[in-house]
């Protein structure tokens, strides 16, 4: 997420694409709340069709970069409608999808997916305190202030 809010955010990224879109997916998976966070505007009033034409209408002709985050679903023939409604962009357009499942890595792939490692343990202690301690003031490594605070990136891995 934090390297695909990088992307999102990036100053080339904003002149590239004309539209830009983040959803946050999460469970559960529906189509149709997909497309109503895209187009933003929620309401169960609406049929699937309505929306469906309201997010072409959107994107239609347009170079659009839409993010969708945190995604658990495995279901191949929810992600195969999900593409079927987002065809009409400009060429050019791209869906970053965000996810720890290889699965719906491998669902959703046509390029190379990129899986991050955690940071090891001298990282994790490294980064922890240069976020925790003012430059000049790191405590001594043989004190109990680095035991206490070697632990706690070690529980967050």
């Amino acid at each position: 997420t934090t390297l695909a809010q990088l992307i999102f955010s990036d100053e080339q990224i904003q002149k590239h694409f004309q539209l830009k879109m983040w959803v946050c997916v999460s469970d559960p998976f529906h189509v149709k709340n997909i497309v109503e966070k895209i187009i933003e505007s929620p309401t169960n009033m609406k049929e699937m069709h309505t929306l469906v034409g309201e997010l072409k209408e959107k994107i239609d002709g347009k170079k659009y970069l839409l993010v969708l985050d945190d995604v658990w679903n495995e279901d191949q023939e929810k992600w195969s409608r999900l593409k079927q409604v987002l065809m009409g962009g400009a060429s050019g357009s791209r869906i970053l999808v965000t996810t720890r499942s290889e699965i719906v890595a491998k669902i959703v792939r046509t390029v190379e997916s990129y899986p991050l490692r955690g940071l090891d343990k001298d990282d994790s202690w490294y980064l922890f305190k240069q976020m925790a301690f003012e430059r000049g003031q790191e405590p001594e490594e043989n004190s109990s202030i680095v035991a206490i605070g070697r632990e706690i990136p070690a529980k967050c891995s």
